[in-house]
């Protein structure tokens, strides 16, 4: 008899699906198994799905992927539909792949397969339905496990915690490559050393997971004497082991081969298509876990070496003072910015010498801005160790910056974040003996001082536009003096801002931690003020929808320390406010408040902010020059005084006036004679100071009166 006689015979027909042309032959027999007439017909694929229950058209479509990417056999059951929607007949179809290029061709059978008996377990019953969907379940929970693990250590930990359905393996183990050699990643179920025999072997070795790193195809071994007999060199290392069944499934990415997984089983494993379909979806989302796992981790060393080069380290102690820092990059990408801090020991100081402070931001949080940081940082250093003062620092650093945006504009590259970058920045330079500073500011927020008492004042300084705008910007010095035993700390605005808040709310919460500083512990302060933004209380302050990340932070604290003679310094605050700046007095009526933060008496603190703003008011409007003001808090055995004193360059000397009902000035010393405890007027050798002083009362106490004019 002809063979297609003997086939028919016994109900199995032959087909041919080509996967180029999208068509399918049919011999007579398999044409009549999927319910066409008795006769060889080649017909599109479409008019053969249309024959096929659609459930089943979808679980024979990932079958046949599989086997074209192991070049194994697809086997499934379809149900034959007719026009109307009913089930025919249950057919069995197996097909070898032949590949030819990126397309492939299926001949195979048809064989109709009996119907289940009534109580018995068909292949679509409703325990295999179950077994589909805990199939389903257990691949989205290690989709989601996997897809959640951000190193090597956390993908193989989840993968040996997977449970699936029916077959879970009790022995993993994960290859790659290093050259032409195979490496072992990692293993489970394993001891101690078992990896040995297994590492550094060659892509030539005859061992599973060699050839399925050569060739990237999955491997089965469901005995062990198969695994004898493929792979005899090395079944002996397997051998020990006592393990029943292997699979070794290929770990690809974007198409490439990067190493092999093995399951390895103590009891038998048929490796069904429905099991192997599992293990190499677990295998392609295990290889997509590593491959991020293994860029996550590049970018945390990239970054972290990156931190290393261009954080500076403080050094050793330096005598009389106590220094410490805090970098901490946005969470996105590289985890690298443009924010950064330095300090430089400066050459020709006496005694003790003198040390620059800077502080910086580069516009944005990418590579880029780090690389111009790195520059930028490498330009301030050298300028500084050139002697330059504060203001010459900044001047050159700025237009050293220009000039690189000048080129990057000429380049004319517009690639994302190709444009200009500029920068703010604040230097400090420190007399470590006297504790002055000289400061010069590029558009950064202001430094703060934390005083002895606990007090902490913004102070505001002079400054320019930021780094990089305009070569020929100017930028003022301020200068400040550091008591012993007072706190001084510059930070970049993302400690500020970080968690929804603007630069005032941002400032109140600084505040609030570095008064309830004890000042022993500089680095505990540092770690206590990077913690308000992204430690776990953060996130009850501005609402939960607030990222934490958002921006770089930096943040560097300068402590002087106080010598063996501790006597409580005043509270002291002295700024100038300039005949163009008159929107400071604000600023000076604050600082008053500030100093005055803990009296009990509020209206003696309306009372001291208001002859401040009369005393500069009267300087700026009545002279030609710039008024300084300086205000302290002395304590005076149990009781405390505030004394303010407004100087200006005016010879002129102030002289009470007596303004009609409807006058708009005239009453300032009026005022001060109500208010004040004492005041009065002394005259310096170029120009004045008037000058007022408060002493400290409980709410119920009586107003004293004033004492008047002093001589």
């Amino acid at each position: 008899m002809r063979t297609e006689d003997v086939l028919a015979a016994i109900a199995t027909g032959l087909w041919r699906w080509d996967n180029a042309s999208r068509t399918v032959t049919l011999d007579a027999e398999a044409a009549r198994l999927v319910g066409l007439p008795a006769m060889p017909v080649r017909l599109s694929e479409a008019a053969v799905r249309s024959r096929f229950h659609p459930v089943d058209w979808n679980e024979i479509d990932g079958v046949v992927a599989l086997a074209v990417a192991e070049g194994t056999l697809a086997e499934a059951r379809l149900r034959i539909m007719d026009e109307h929607g009913r089930v025919i007949r249950t057919v069995r179809s197996r097909s070898k792949p032949l590949i030819e290029g990126s397309d492939y061709q299926l001949v195979g059978t048809l064989q109709e397969v009996a119907e289940p008996q009534p109580g018995t377990a068909g292949p679509h019953t409703p325990i295999t339905g179950d077994w589909r969907r805990s199939r389903e379940a257990f691949l989205l929970d290690a989709g989601r496990a996997l897809a959640e693990a951000r190193s090597t250590a956390e993908v193989l930990r989840v993968a040996a915690s997977l449970s699936m359905p029916g077959f879970s393996p009790d022995g993993l183990a994960v290859f790659g490559m290093s050259g032409d050699r195979l490496t072992v990643i990692g293993h489970h179920g394993h001891g101690d050393g078992d990896e040995g025999p297994f590492t550094s072997m060659t892509l030539d070795t005859d061992y599973p997971a060699a050839e399925v790193v050569r060739t990237g195809r999955a491997i089965y071994l469901p005995t062990p004497e198969e695994y004898g007999r493929r792979f005899p060199m090395t079944w002996p290392l397997a051998q020990r082991f006592n393990r029943r069944s292997w699979a070794f499934v290929p770990l690809v990415v974007a198409g490439r081969t990067m190493g092999a997984w093995m399951a390895a089983f103590k009891h038998p494993v048929a490796f069904t298509p429905d099991e192997r379909s599992v293990l190499t979806t677990v295998a392609r989302m295990l290889a997509q876990a590593l491959a991020r796992a293994g860029v996550a981790e590049s970018e945390r060393e990239l970054s972290l070496g990156l931190q290393r080069t261009m954080m500076p380290v403080l050094g050793p102690g330096i005598p009389g003072v106590q220094v410490a820092a805090r970098y901490v990059p946005t969470g996105g990408g590289l985890q690298v910015g443009g924010d950064w801090y330095d300090m430089i020991r400066l050459p020709g100081g006496p005694g003790a010498g003198r040390i620059a402070l800077v502080i910086g931001d580069v516009q944005g949080h990418d590579v880029r801005a780090a690389g111009l940081m790195g520059q930028l940082r490498i330009a301030l250093r050298a300028y500084a160790s050139e002697g330059h003062r504060p203001d010459a620092v900044l001047s050159r650093a700025s237009r050293f910056l220009y000039g690189i945006n000048d080129a990057v504009e000429v380049s004319d590259d517009d690639r994302p974040g190709a444009g200009p970058r500029f920068a703010t920045c604040l230097y400090l330079e420190v007399d470590l003996e006297t504790g002055q500073v000289d400061i010069a500011r590029a558009g950064h927020p202001d430094p703060a001082v934390r005083m002895t008492d606990g007090t902490v004042l913004l102070r505001p300084t002079a400054g320019g536009l930021p780094l990089g705008i305009d070569p020929d910007t100017d930028y003022p010095t301020t200068r400040l003096t550091l008591s012993p035993g007072e706190t001084l700390m510059i930070c970049t605005d993302g400690l500020l801002e970080t968690g929804g808040h603007d630069l005032d709310s941002g400032w109140e919460r600084v505040r609030k931690l570095l008064e309830a500083d004890e000042g022993d512990d500089l680095e505990a302060l540092a770690d206590r003020l990077v913690e308000a933004v992204h430690g776990p209380g953060s996130h009850h302050t501005t609402g939960p929808l607030a990222d934490r990340r958002e921006d770089d932070i930096a943040v560097l604290l300068l402590s002087r320390q106080p010598g063996t003679a501790v006597r409580e310094a005043p509270r002291r605050t002295m700024m100038t406010i300039a005949q163009a700046e008159q929107e400071r007095i604000a600023t000076a009526r604050e600082h008053v408040r500030q100093l005055l933060h803990d009296w009990s008496d509020a209206d003696q603190v309306d009372s001291a902010v208001l002859m401040v703003s009369e005393m500069v008011t009267n300087v700026l409007v009545h002279t030609d020059g710039d008024a300084l003001l300086v205000a302290e808090v002395v304590c005076l055995g149990d009781a405390r005084r505030l004394r303010v004193e407004v100087s200006d360059a005016s010879d002129e000397l102030p002289h009470k006036r007596h303004p009609g009902e409807m006058a708009s000035s005239g009453r300032g010393l009026l005022l001060m004679e109500m208010l004040a405890d004492t005041w009065g007027v002394d005259p310096r050798g170029e120009g004045k100071a008037i000058w007022f002083e408060l002493h400290e009362r409980h709410e119920l106490h009586e107003r004293p009166a004033g004492s008047g004019p002093a001589a």
